[in-house]
């Protein structure tokens, strides 16, 4: 499977690379890590890279790194459909106190228009 993991640095994104770098490593699925522009995240996008990259050679994997500049959903998006991805992943999703759950901007857009499957890893 050729999957599309976007991270913005976000904790549950940070959490979401993480888990998809361990099921992709023991699936044998292919990944492609999407550095978005989160203007919600205090992380830098080189800090964000670092992180990834440590991660992948923690697990002994290997995926490509890419940065996605511009609006994170709508370029999450596209990049899923005009690259031919299986599915895309993403971190986020908050239980509110009367126990919904509260999406992130750019996890809503990406799951309502996403012409793949989308899995959120919370």
């Amino acid at each position: 499977m050729n999957v599309l993991l976007g991270i913005g640095g976000s904790d549950d994104s940070i959490r979401a690379l993480e888990r998809t770098v361990s099921r992709a490593k023991a699936a044998g699925d292919e990944l492609t890590v999407a550095i978005l522009e989160n203007p919600e995240s205090d992380r830098e996008p080189s800090n964000i890279e670092t992180r990834v990259r440590d991660t992948l050679a923690d697990a002994g994997f290997d995926a490509e790194v890419r940065h996605v500049s511009g609006d994170p959903g709508p370029e999450l998006v596209d990049l899923a459909e005009s690259d031919g991805y299986d599915q895309v992943v993403l971190g986020g999703g908050q239980r509110s106190p009367m126990g919904k759950i509260q999406l992130g901007h750019i996890a809503e857009f990406v799951l309502l228009n996403s012409p793949v499957t989308v899995t959120l890893v919370r």
